[in-house]
């Protein structure tokens, strides 16, 4: 599975460092978006998009988007197994609702619970939004 993410987000860097330490068997490639193997490997997906919405490929190469992304990458790794309760139809509408808030707000969220790593060289400004 291929999961494009924001580097410049700490928190979404965090998340990425994490799915990684479980990722035992190699089975997700990271891609950040800011980087120039997305421009170039990807054309298909816009940036605005991914840095609207977690973009990913599962691993039957069907493009999914934001909380489908995060279900299918921990579920590879074996980790966070609740997540696929959002997923749920009765949950996740209410989910999809709460990710896209998060995910438009991810620089305010990262200037919150990571104050000393917003601003710094090559880590992304967490004023912008």
């Amino acid at each position: 599975m291929i999961v494009f993410y924001d580097g410049n987000c700490p928190l979404c860097v965090g998340e990425m460092n994490e799915l990684k330490r479980f990722d035992q068997h190699n089975k997700i490639d990271l891609v950040n978006i800011h980087d120039n193997r997305f421009s170039t490997e990807f054309p298909e997906i816009e940036h605005e998009a991914a840095m609207a919405k977690l973009h990913g490929y599962d691993s039957q190469g069907k493009l999914i988007v934001g909380l489908d992304v995060t279900a299918a990458a921990w579920g590879q790794v074996g980790k966070h197994r609740w997540i696929k309760l959002l997923r749920l139809p009765i949950i996740r509408t209410i989910a999809d609702g709460v990710y896209l808030f998060f995910a438009r707000h991810r620089m305010k969220i990262s200037k919150l619970l990571y104050p000393n790593q917003c601003g710094m060289q090559n880590s992304g400004d967490c004023n912008r939004d």
